[in-house]
């Protein structure tokens, strides 16, 4: 009968946890959702890098591509 007590304790405190954390996932997957990354920046953003587009400026940009590995 002991062993039945605790069992029966182990499960739902594992049902409880699990409960929990699947809850707190769609919590945080509905909070980040809203969440608009790509949108222009406000207040006083500064644009970081220049971008040339000349018809030599592609050897350059393409050493710079494998060179820093993107």
């Amino acid at each position: 009968m002991k062993t039945l007590w605790q069992v029966i304790k182990t499960f739902v405190l594992f049902t409880g946890c699990t409960i929990l954390f699947y809850y707190s996932l769609i919590w945080f997957y509905r909070e980040y959702e809203s969440y608009h990354r790509y949108d222009e920046p406000q207040g006083s953003a500064v644009k970081v890098s220049t971008t040339e587009t000349t018809s030599t400026d592609w050897l350059k940009r393409f050493i710079l591509f494998y060179r820093d590995g993107e």
